[in-house]
């Protein structure tokens, strides 16, 4: 059963190592007016998009199974009108992350099935939530990539 909890915390923090290093690699080209900027009139921008995620770690991760205090204010995650620049959105995402993966490491093989309960939440224990989370990270990182796509065919110059 050790080798299966180590194994598990392993991949978990993995997932999420992986999917950080992707939205960094998204992010890198876009200047900070991008980062923050919608290329078409409807969705989010890139940044809001960092800050929705890292709002959703540090409450569901962070407040509901880490206990860390964080209070978190979801509509201004889409409509922050006054957002940090880019490398601090970025920072602060970097550190829900590893927030994240210093949670799953601490998780004890007893701890995976304990009960969960989030405003929204529909998990039903830690690994439930754990992994939901990481999927949504995949969602938002779909959204990213036509974001990122969008903004380098719009410096390139090409027609819709």
């Amino acid at each position: 059963m050790d080798h299966l909890h180590s194994t598990l915390s392993s991949i978990l923090a993995d997932h999420y190592t992986k999917n950080a290093t992707r939205i960094r690699e998204l992010a890198a080209p876009l200047t900070n007016a991008q980062f923050w900027q919608k290329p078409f009139p409807f969705g989010n921008s890139f940044g809001h998009l960092v800050l929705h995620l890292t709002g959703n770690l540090n409450y569901y991760i962070g407040a509901q199974i880490a206990r860390t205090g964080y209070v978190r204010d979801r509509p201004r995650e889409f409509n922050d009108p006054n957002p940090p620049a880019k490398e601090e959105a970025l920072k602060r995402f970097d550190d829900a992350v590893a927030m994240v993966q210093q949670t799953i490491r601490a998780q004890s093989p007893d701890d995976w099935s304990a009960d969960y309960s989030g405003v929204g939440a529909s998990a039903k224990n830690r690994l439930d939530m754990i992994t939901q989370c990481a999927a949504h990270m995949q969602h938002h990182i779909g959204q990213m990539i036509y974001l990122a796509y969008e903004w380098e065919r719009q410096s390139a110059g090409q027609p819709k």
